[in-house]
């Protein structure tokens, strides 16, 4: 009997052993349970706040800075042209825009090179005729706040042989909003080759005869635009230039080559209503066409 007792009170003891054991594992894991469950609430909300913050951010970058094709796609709004081109609001505006055009960067660098002195400027447009101006289309009908705010700027290599034309497109040349159309982009083209080539002609005007264009890239409206011509060929009444439209930064947004040719009636034309279309350097040029070489 005294063995029967001393078995079962042994294996009470080791059944009161392993409910003890257990209720320590329980507790331990409540406790661990208990002890993470705030930190990874933290972590929770932690990460959320970091990802807000982090959307926040590049909302706004993304809303001062829009990437290139969001601001193709979404351009920002804009007002239409001023009615009135001669009203006090139009005039603010062409002079501040004028003020823009002097202290571009590539324009002062321009003017301060080694081989500035071999360059001239002029302002193709600026002094014709208002009554000739009205009935033109670069001139006139193009002309105003929102459009061709500002007569083109063009340096001029002395010898004719090229030049760097500076214009400001504005949102009232669009195609697409925001894009300025690619006949505005041919015209001002054909205007600045086409001047390369009259400078060189024999009678100083002709007519353009052939112009091809390759459109690389979307022009963006309301900035300035270099157009930049190189002579290419002369031969009596036929002269070939090419020519690109670049932005500021280098980029290269149209490229294009023309062949202009002198009429025959020529001599028919106002070359005084020419050469102010044109925009007269200070002094006369010294042509390639004819042979000469600037004198060093």
């Amino acid at each position: 009997m005294s063995s029967i007792f001393q078995q079962t009170s042994i294996t009470r003891r080791r059944l009161f052993q392993g409910i003890s054991r257990s209720q320590k594992r329980v507790n331990s894991r409540a406790a661990s349970t208990s002890s993470t469950t705030p930190s990874r609430g933290i972590s929770t909300i932690t990460t959320l706040s970091l990802v807000a913050g982090a959307s926040l951010g590049c909302y706004t970058i993304g809303s001062m800075y829009p990437p290139t094709p969001l601001q193709l796609l979404y351009p920002r709004p804009a007002p239409p042209p001023p009615a009135d081109p001669y009203s006090a609001e139009s005039r603010a505006y062409t002079e501040a825009l004028e003020a823009e055009l002097q202290s571009l960067p590539i324009l002062r660098e321009l003017r301060t090179r080694a081989d500035a002195e071999e360059w001239y400027e002029t302002r193709p447009h600026q002094h014709l005729p208002e009554n000739v101006a009205a009935n033109t289309l670069s001139a006139g009908s193009l002309r105003g706040p929102g459009k061709l705010a500002l007569f083109p700027l063009a340096r001029v290599k002395k010898d004719e042989s090229e030049a760097i034309v500076f214009v400001h497109v504005g949102r009232g040349l669009c195609g697409h909003d925001g894009i300025v159309h690619g006949g505005m982009l041919a015209t001002l083209l054909d205007e600045a080759l086409a001047r390369n080539a009259f400078t060189n002609l024999p009678a100083k005007i002709g007519v353009t005869a052939t112009l091809s264009l390759d459109y690389r890239a979307p022009t963006r409206a309301d900035q300035f635009i270099v157009v930049k011509t190189q002579l290419v060929e002369v031969k009596g009444r036929k002269a070939t230039v090419a020519g690109r439209v670049e932005d500021l930064e280098g980029t290269l947004l149209v490229s294009a080559k023309g062949l202009f040719v002198q009429p025959k009636y020529a001599k028919l034309l106002d070359p005084k209503l020419i050469r102010l279309n044109l925009g007269e350097p200070g002094q006369a040029p010294v042509l390639i066409a004819d042979g000469d070489k600037l004198s060093k």
